[in-house]
């Protein structure tokens, strides 16, 4: 199977439409509330697709509609559990028995070829998400005009090729298709969301390791304008409000310097070993200017049972104060084993019980593996006579990418999205024995006000580097570097916009 780096699908090379054997079943699912007349011109169109019909299984899934939905072609599922399009998907998604599932919108036309154009990159990769060429009209058979949204994201990322991390901000529920065992494995849709559980849904699929692909030869028509084209700002008042808690990725929602998350943005997992050492390394994590941050703590929690004992001598004494200390922080859960994955969270870091972390040892390692979306950065701390003592911080997306190949983990990570060695004391790493202490959020601040003049005295020496070699290329330019001048320029721009 081809191993695709970041999300740059250009390495697959699909089979053209009309000139392959398939082999895959797709089950179609729509989601319907009250939209019979649409259903009319949707299913018709599925029966006229150029996959073979015996590979097809159309599932519409009732949201409650009144009267129920009778839909000639389909197999129609009633929404038991909840209500609203992210449950309407599940429900349909649990029902199908596809190979791949073919997420419909009711409103949607779709070209003969469609899923033939879909399912080729399902034949070569087992964790597509392929995205369709979704074209609105007002009346069918009019030729229409993509999103606006979708149309720059498109030019700006060669098709998403350079998108990395934020491709899957492109997924949506109108014509989308992913490997069913992919999206099981992701965690299904999330049925308390009636709004953007397609931009969720994309991002837990994107940390389960996807490729997103769109596909400009399948082609769809969708009838009548969408709601965000309708209500733009108050679609993005209402998802935001979730959104915020559920995508970490999504910085901009979460500027609030003190609240905690749903999901973390890192998650720190320390093995217990003394409660001095475990405790510093813990502490220290949670201190830190990235706020929304949390801890696995990893131990033999089982073996703490209520029988009476000494309270100072006790053989676990160690095990139980931890416990005892964390019990009520929600930051910290206790674990018997080291998770093998942070998701949802985006990124793992695992910490040597002893270590500790600076204030803002978190965000620059995260800002650190951003800049060239490293999988892995792996941070010595020590080495003696028995090794190096490593800290790591594992991108989830590339690991669980990994799972999917055969080979070495690391290995795998480091020829799919890259890896490198930092030192930890240019990171602040400390053992605990010389770690400073805690000083509360005066530290905090002032370490983050120095994170935000790093950044901006980064982006002035670029922006005067690149000044400099536009203006050499501009003494005397050859005919072949205009292009380059020009991208130059364009990027000064958009430095001096960032700074």
């Amino acid at each position: 199977m081809t191993r695709v780096r970041h999300n740059d699908y250009g390495a697959l090379r699909p089979p053209a439409v009309g000139a392959w054997e398939p082999s895959l079943r797709v089950s179609v699912v729509i989601p319907a509330y009250d939209c019979a007349e649409a259903l009319e011109r949707t299913v018709p169109a599925l029966a006229r697709q150029t996959y073979p019909a015996e590979l097809v299984e159309i599932v519409v899934a009732d949201d409650g509609s009144e009267p129920p939905l009778e839909v000639a072609g389909a197999r129609v599922v009633r929404v038991a559990d909840g209500w609203g399009r992210g449950a309407a998907r599940q429900a349909g998604q649990l029902a199908a028995t596809g190979d791949v599932i073919h997420w419909l919108d009711s409103d949607m036309l779709l070209a003969d070829d469609h899923l033939e154009a879909h399912m080729r990159w399902h034949h070569l990769i087992d964790h597509a998400v392929v995205i369709g060429d979704v074209r609105f009209v007002e009346e069918p058979g009019e030729e229409g005009v993509q999103s606006e949204y979708t149309r720059k994201t498109l030019e700006s990322t060669r098709w998403l090729k350079d998108a990395g991390a934020s491709a899957y901000l492109l997924h949506t529920g109108a014509s989308t298709s992913v490997r069913a065992d992919l999206l099981r494995a992701a965690g299904g849709v999330d049925t308390s969301l009636n709004m953007a559980e397609d931009t969720e849904l994309g991002y837990r699929l994107a940390q389960a390791g996807a490729v997103f692909v769109p596909d400009a030869q399948a082609r769809a028509w969708h009838v009548g304008a969408s709601t965000v084209m309708l209500r733009e700002k108050e679609v993005h008042r209402h998802n935001w409000s979730y959104l915020g808690d559920l995508i970490p990725d999504l910085r901009w929602l979460r500027s609030h310097p003190r609240r905690h998350w749903r999901v973390p943005y890192v998650r720190v997992v320390v093995t217990a070993t003394t409660y001095e050492r475990t405790r510093a390394s813990v502490d220290s994590a949670l201190a830190g200017t990235l706020a929304d941050a949390a801890v696995t703590l990893v131990g033999p929690w089982g073996r703490l049972t209520g029988e009476r004992r000494s309270s100072l001598d006790d053989p676990l004494l160690d095990l139980r104060l931890l416990r005892n200390l964390y019990a009520h922080e929600p930051r910290v859960v206790f674990a018997e084993s080291v998770p093998a994955s942070a998701a949802p969270a985006p990124f793992l870091l695992h910490v040597p019980s002893g270590w500790t972390l600076g204030a803002d040892t978190l965000s620059r390692l995260v800002r650190h593996a951003d800049g060239d979306l490293l999988g892995l950065v792996s941070v010595a701390l020590s080495e003696d006579a028995s090794g190096v003592a490593a800290a790591r911080l594992e991108r989830t997306a590339a690991f669980s990418r990994a799972a999917l190949h055969e080979g070495e983990a690391d290995d795998l990570v480091d020829e799919m999205f890259g890896s490198e060695w930092v030192s930890g004391g240019e990171y602040g790493f400390a053992p605990a024995e010389e770690a400073e202490p805690l000083a509360g959020d005066p530290a905090k601040w002032r370490a983050l006000a120095g994170e935000r003049l790093r950044e901006v005295k980064e982006l002035r020496a670029e922006v005067e580097r690149l000044a400099a070699e536009v203006e050499r290329l501009s003494a005397a330019p050859p005919a072949d570097e205009a292009a380059e001048r020009g991208g130059l320029s364009s990027l000064i721009k958009q430095l001096r916009s960032a700074g």
